[in-house]
Order: C-alpha cells, then structure tokens, then sequence
C-alpha cells in the first residue's frame, strides 16, 4: 500500500495496480537482460512485499507469460506500421552459428516512412535447425514474410556471398514472382552485401603478400606473449623515445581490417623492435628495413579499402547514394595499382583483387546507382563521369543502357515522382 496525502490533509492509500507492476518488472527485464528467475530473488520479493503487502509473488513462468504478451503487442503495433508503408521494403538476412554449434536466422526489414526517416526493424531472429540449404531457408524467409503480411512489398534482399543463399534468392524471387510481388519481376531483388565482397575482394589481394606481413605479425605476438616481455618492450620504447600508450594490436588473419589495423600500429614501433632485438636473443622475427617499407606500404594500399568499408557498414546514416562512387573508386584504385610496376607484390595484389572485383561487380547495381542519380550533388554527371574514366568507349553505351536520359526526359513531373517513389527502397 502507498499513502497519500489528499487536500483536506487527511492521509489515504492508494492501491498498487498489479498488471501495472508487473508489466514494468518485465519491461525491466526485456531491457536489462535479466534472467526470467529474477522476479523469484528473495530481495526482489521482498521489496514488492514492502510496496503491497497484498501484492502476490510473481513465479518465472508468470514473467514469460508477460514477456511474450509485449512481444505480441509490439508486434502487432509494427504490423500496423509497415502495412501503411506505401513503399516498398527492403530485407537483409544472415545465417551464423553459435558457440554452441546452434544455427539462427536473422531477418531485417529497412523501410522509408512518410517523414522520409530510415527505419531497421528486426522481423524474425529464430533458431535455424539444420540443414541449412537454401530450400530450408528459403522456406523460412517466406514464412516470416506471410506472418508479418508484406510477401507482395518486397523490393531487395541483401545477402552475404554463400552458395545456399544465392539457392535460397533464387527460389524466393520464384515464389514472388508467381504472386506478382515483385517489381520487373524480380529484377532488382538480389543485392549482395556490398562490405561483404569488399572484404573477399581485400582477402584475395592479402595472399600474395610475402614475408613482410608474417614477420610483423610474428613480432607482434611475440611482444604479447607474456607481461615480461610487454614490459621489455615498454623499456625499448622509452630508450627511442617513442610513445607506447597505444599499445600492439595482434590481427585475427581471417579479417583483414584488424590485418591494417596491426600493420598501422607496429610502424610506428619499428625503432623499438630494432632495440629489442638487441636486447632479446630469444627475439628473431625483427622485419629488415626493406620489409618494413613493403608493411608500409601495403598499410598505405589497404587505408583506403578500410575506409571504404566503415563507410558500407555504417548503420546510422543511409547509405545507398555513396555506394555507386565508391565502387567505383575501388575500381579506379585497382587499376591504377596494377599498373604499378615498381613493387611487384602491390601489383600482384591488385591483379588478384580486381579479379573478384569483377566477379561481383563487373556491372554496377543500376538500383544503388539511381541513389547517385537523386543526389542532387551528384545526378547524371557523377555516372557520366565515372563510367568515362573506367572506359571512354563504353561510357555512352552503359548511360543509355540505364535508361536515366530517356526516363527523366520522357516522363513529365508526376511520373518522375511516381518513379522516385516508387524507388524510395530504405536506402540501404
């Protein structure tokens, strides 16, 4: 019971609404991450006690059962929302494994509303039992779709590069089509993660690199290895005076932005490995002056891809109008590399590179280009520009191809809209 005190000073009490009580502990524990049990602790009960003595204890199964029900609620308020989208809705999907081995299935729906501001919700994170081919996860994908009624809304869905998801795409796209639910019959609605190929792209340049990389990286875990030897280290920083607050960072080899990011840090640490060598006979993985300039400059080569794809994973801020200049830019630095005949390792890695460059993107998304084209910085000219650099004698033929010249001239104003609108995708 709560006391109050009314006008006339007189004290009354006010009884605690249960529903209400509840519906905040399970809110709490949504938003906290506590544990079902938390509601059967002995100081938690307590405390409900303390604010209502008629207050009955709450079991775990009585918390799930209130957990489940705003989960329902929320999902039936989102329903409502996207159905009065009048755009269409983009998708991502991603499949992993967990540390236990368990499969699950993630499905994100990205939408524009009429206030034009980007919303990414979460339709579905479930379990995905074995197998995982693309029948299985197709076959879950559209029921998800069915459930939340937006199976005829659909515009893209981005995937990662899996062989079971370009099966499951395919079968999706079949499906749709027979509904009518796609537009231009599912031309557009394949789209693969565009940070996705960059890093197979950066992979493939990285297996040609020669010892230069094996050594810093050597070097690196040899300093990590124990707290005598970081301590050594530090002492050969201070002897060359250079500032080791920043600290080695050891890269994972499968994911080469901690693979620049190592190469960034220990540059700056080459005078202080020289030291330790002398210091440390155990020490034999010091990289020649030579090798620390070949890391220098695959450091330098790799900079801007790494800025390329904190720019394609950014999930704050819409996306799409930068995708077309930065692939293209990626082309560009590719080329130009592989003309660099001075080191041979650089251009090896460029040639290797832009062979899966263009296996991905040989031909741009014309979807991701039209977010170029409505950038009003950018329009046409950005496409004219670009595809001249690439290759002057095509250039005419890939504008015309697109079709931006003929559509926008063609069409009078309120077509033009429709259009837009009806490529208002999410921005993704």
């Amino acid at each position: 019971m709560t006391e109050i005190l009314a006008q006339d000073g007189m004290i009354i009490a006010k009884k605690l609404d249960g529903m209400m009580v509840r519906k905040c502990v399970a809110m709490a524990i949504i938003e906290h991450d506590l544990p079902f049990s938390f509601v059967e602790y002995k100081r938690v009960r307590q405390l409900l006690k303390y604010m209502n003595p008629d207050f009955k204890p709450i079991s775990r199964n009585t918390i799930v059962a209130e957990v489940q029900r705003l989960h329902q609620d929320h999902k039936e308020k989102l329903k409502m929302e996207i159905a009065s989208v009048p755009n269409r809705i983009c998708l991502t999907a991603d499949v992993w494994r967990s540390i236990a081995i368990e499969g699950y299935i993630c499905l994100t729906a990205h939408y524009v509303d009429d206030s034009w501001r980007l919303n990414s919700k979460i339709l579905s994170f479930s379990v995905m039992p074995p197998p995982h081919s693309g029948n299985e996860l197709a076959k879950k994908v559209l029921d998800c779709l069915k459930d939340w009624g937006i199976e005829n809304k659909i515009f893209s869905l981005t995937l990662d590069n899996a062989s079971a998801n370009d099966t499951m795409q395919s079968i999706l796209k079949d499906q749709l089509c027979l509904q009518n639910g796609l537009l231009c019959d599912g031309k557009f609605f394949h789209v693969r993660c565009c940070a996705h190929i960059l890093n197979l792209i950066v992979q493939e340049g990285l297996k040609v690199v020669d010892s230069a990389l094996y050594k810093i990286r050597e070097s690196v875990k040899y300093v990590k290895w124990s707290e005598g030897r970081m301590n050594m280290f530090k002492d050969c920083c201070e002897q060359v005076g250079v500032d080791s607050r920043t600290g080695l960072l050891l890269d994972v080899c499968t994911r080469w932005n901690s693979t620049y990011m190592m190469l960034k840090i220990a540059i700056k640490y080459e005078r202080a490995f020289s030291s330790l060598q002398l210091l440390d006979r155990n020490y034999k993985y010091n990289p020649s002056t030579q090798e620390w300039q070949r890391g220098i400059k695959i450091c330098e080569f790799l900079e801007p891809f790494y800025e390329i794809t904190n720019l394609f994973s950014g999930s704050k801020y819409p996306t799409s109008n930068l995708y077309f200049f930065q692939v293209w830019r990626i082309e560009c630095l590719l080329k130009d590399y592989m003309k660099n005949e001075e080191d041979e390792i650089i251009q090896s890695m460029a040639i290797n590179m832009k062979g899966k460059f263009d296996k991905y993107w040989e031909e741009y998304s014309v979807t991701l280009a039209l977010g170029a084209v409505l950038d009003p910085r950018m329009k046409l000219e950005l496409l004219e520009f670009a595809y001249s650099e690439i290759d002057l004698s095509t250039s005419k033929e890939k504008i015309d191809l697109e079709n931006w010249r003929f559509e926008f001239k063609r069409r009078n104003f309120k077509e033009i809209e429709w259009k837009t609108n009806e490529y208002k995708i999410g921005l993704v």
